[in-house]
């Protein structure tokens, strides 16, 4: 196979991968607290196929290559929605929480009470403080939660606070080396946590995606324009091979 198909190839093969990234990304520009994923390339050089009659830098052939992707962890805008239950976090912490028996983190916010009157995630997941899930009485009411995450109510007819737990908040090292398991969730991978005391929590409000919906819009144009412009490199090579073979193969009589 020709060089110049080969270099062609290997650019359509990124684009498609790149496409699966935007794509995903723009499927979750509405989704609370999610984090946007962008696409790495490199140059990777290699010999050519394969004749041996170049010299010098004339003998490499620059391919292009998808070394992987890169997590965008920048903060989401805040949106208001005067429910108590719902909080966000200002800096870079995440909530933990419990699913399926394990420790997970989430930066989604939008939380409610199960039927046992402790406080889950949108998915059911229980959300964990500092002392382990935090759980309601029948007659709490006026709930609030502090910046530094304690969440205190009034029960009953009481007129001074009680506790109900404080917001475990957790932050990594390197928070681009967290594992996404879908439904907004990530488990640690290999980043290293630890407690979080500079973030603070802001009851009645949720983080939005921090995806740039126009700006994904016009990089999926982007990618589709490249990838129909290198086929039809690809087909005028074709072509013009094909045209050459043709005419080499017309032997004068």
């Amino acid at each position: 196979m020709q060089n110049a198909l080969l270099i062609g190839l290997s650019r359509q093969m990124t684009l498609e991968r790149q496409m699966d990234v935007v794509a995903n990304n723009v499927a979750n520009a509405n989704t609370n607290g999610f984090k946007a994923d962008h696409s790495l390339f490199e140059e990777y050089l290699n010999s050519n196929a394969r004749e041996d009659n170049f010299i010098g830098s004339d003998r490499r052939v620059s391919y292009v290559q998808d070394r992987g992707t890169f997590r965008d962890v920048g903060q989401g805008p805040m949106e208001p929605t005067n429910n108590p239950l719902d909080m966000a976090i200002n800096g870079n912490a995440f909530f933990a929480v419990q699913a399926n028996g394990a420790e997970r983190y989430t930066r989604d916010g939008k939380f409610t009470l199960n039927s046992t009157g402790q406080l889950v995630t949108s998915d059911g997941n229980l959300v964990l403080g500092t002392g382990g899930p935090i759980t309601f009485q029948p007659t709490d009411h006026d709930i609030n939660v502090a910046p530094d995450g304690t969440v205190t109510v009034l029960e009953g007819t009481a007129k001074t606070d009680s506790i109900r737990g404080k917001i475990r908040m957790v932050s990594f090292d390197d928070p681009a080396k967290l594992t996404k398991l879908g439904t907004n969730l990530y488990a640690g991978g290999s980043a290293n946590q630890q407690a979080d005391t500079k973030s603070t929590v802001q009851q009645g409000y949720i983080e939005k995606s921090n995806v740039n919906s126009v700006g994904e819009m016009t990089r999926m144009v982007e990618v589709m324009r490249s990838y129909t412009a290198i086929a039809n490199l690809l087909q005028q090579q074709s072509d013009l091979h094909k045209s050459a073979i043709e005419k080499l193969a017309d032997v004068p009589a």
